[in-house]
């Protein structure tokens, strides 16, 4: 799958990945290969990247989350430090 995580201001990520873990407004969940499509409303929170080498955590600051054909796209407000 490939993710990419972009900010108003820059993109913060962007490479293939195994899972997702987003905040989403009702609570997280986890996308998977060949997930639904699926676009959603996110709260503020962690968003967990896990690929075959490492996982890596982008803390982000509301925003949506889109989902089609393995490619997902977060469209975060900004990335807290």
């Amino acid at each position: 799958m490939n993710l990419e995580i972009l900010t108003p201001d820059k993109k913060v990520f962007e490479g293939d990945v195994t899972a997702v873990t987003v905040p989403g407004t009702l609570g997280s969940f986890q996308i998977l290969k060949d997930h639904a499509p699926i676009i959603s409303t996110l709260e503020d929170g962690p968003v967990i990247v896990k690929s075959t080498t490492n996982e890596e955590i982008f803390n982000i600051k509301g925003g949506v989350v889109e989902v089609l054909d393995n490619k997902i796209i977060v469209l975060a407000e900004a990335i807290v430090a």
